[in-house]
């Protein structure tokens, strides 16, 4: 099909033969148009009886002028009957883009640092046309949401997905002593209570992100969806076995909803990421260590894979956060104190938890072992400690103050 052809005696021909333009036609119309010198025209050919009515209707909403004429003649090399009609390019196409703007650069060295609202939806780097909806969104700075390591940070996560029915062993044949099982049970049934707190932060503060920092949108997103799966496997897990879960302390509710307390982003990033997911490090390694069964223990790695990626964005967030905003490590040690004060009349860690984690790393009902399992644990909330320190001294904190404030951290580990 010749769509458009030039002519010796008069402007370029666009040849839409039996093309409706409910079937597209407009298209090339326009690409013809596009091509027109100041002043100049074309001529529209066809042989749809509506082509004429529709023609003028779209130019009219196009501001294109047309000339309508009646049936064609021989030079147009068609049967006579066929409509016919010249146009012009318009001004309201022009108009339409002449104030549009550039949303950044697609890249990532293209971040805007203030995206406007009007911006909203717009993908970054698109021609933005002026006008339109505002859109309002809490965390519109790029220097209070961005990190440089957010670009390949969502590249690693998106490519380490893992499907929980595929990637964990659950036909694997085991049997443990009840209080082994026990033991994970109320080990597991902690664990989800942890895991749908730290899934609830990132998709609250999803929703309150310029789509801009796309990046940013992007980790929040699987950050939820890990956490999403965490807590699938763990309470499968718990389930494997006697079908019921463990216990749930009001201690320990209370630590994590003064974690979805806090709205500011980078202070929730600080609490979540930093310290809780950073301590949840440590109890992942326990768990793989004195895991007393393969479907355990390969859930506990699995998780501790995404976690170590949720801390790595946490502190790199604030790394960027620190080298513009001289009072951010006064913004943290008073979150910190302020989280230590709300929790001062709980009891800190449940005993059902405390007790299961022993009884799991002593593995049998000996003195000896026992008293093995006991001291497993103090190691454990001596390398928490010991990690939340250098965490905090990676973003600044003197050697002292950063173990006085990891002193404070809830007793509750997250």
């Amino acid at each position: 099909m010749t769509w458009e052809r030039p002519t010796t005696d008069g402007p370029p021909v666009v040849d839409l033969q039996d093309l409706g333009f409910d079937e597209g036609a407009h298209l090339l119309v326009s690409r013809a148009l596009a091509r027109v010198p100041p002043g100049g025209e074309i001529a529209v050919l066809g042989c749809r009886p509506d082509l004429t009515t529709d023609l003028a209707a779209w130019c009219r909403r196009e501001g294109c002028e047309v000339r309508l004429s009646g049936p064609s003649d021989a030079r147009d090399g068609r049967p006579d009957g066929a409509p016919r009609a010249w146009v012009r390019p318009g001004r309201r196409a022009v108009d339409r883009w002449s104030g549009a703007e550039r949303a950044g650069g697609a890249a990532p060295d293209g971040v805007a640092a203030r995206p406007p609202a009007h911006w909203g939806l717009a993908a970054r780097g698109a021609l933005v046309e002026a006008g339109g909806p505002e859109m309002a969104f809490d965390f519109a700075e790029r220097d209070v949401v961005w990190s440089e390591l957010a670009p390949a940070l969502y590249a690693h996560a998106a490519a380490a997905q893992w499907d929980p029915a595929t990637a964990i062993p659950w036909d694997t044949p085991f049997t443990l002593p009840n209080a082994v099982e026990q033991a994970v049970v109320q080990i597991t049934t902690y664990l989800v209570e942890n895991e749908q707190a730290a899934l609830i932060i990132p998709a609250r503060l999803l929703a309150r992100v310029h789509p801009h920092f796309r990046e940013v949108l992007q980790l929040l997103a699987v950050q939820a969806a890990d956490e999403a799966r965490h807590v699938e496997v763990f309470t499968r897990r718990a389930l494997l076995k006697n079908g019921r879960m463990g216990t749930s302390s009001v201690g320990g509710r209370a630590s994590l909803t003064t974690l979805l307390a806090e709205p500011d982003y980078s202070l929730a990033s600080f609490l979540l990421s930093v310290l809780g997911e950073g301590s949840f490090l440590n109890l992942l390694a326990f768990l793989d260590r004195h895991a007393p069964d393969p479907v355990t223990r390969r859930v506990v790695q699995l998780a501790r894979q995404d976690e170590a990626r949720h801390v790595a964005f946490g502190i790199a967030h604030l790394e960027h956060q620190a080298t513009v905003d001289p009072g951010l490590r006064h913004r943290l040690r008073t979150a910190v104190e302020r989280r230590h004060d709300a929790l001062a009349d709980t009891a800190g860690l449940h005993q059902d938890v405390t007790d299961a984690l022993i009884v799991m790393a002593a593995g049998e009902w000996t003195p000896r072992a026992i008293a093995r399992g006991h001291r497993e644990v103090l190691r454990l909330q001596a390398q928490m400690d010991e990690g939340r320190q250098r965490r905090l001294v990676h973003l600044g904190f003197p050697h002292r103050e950063a173990a006085d404030l990891s002193a404070l951290h809830t007793r509750n580990f997250m």
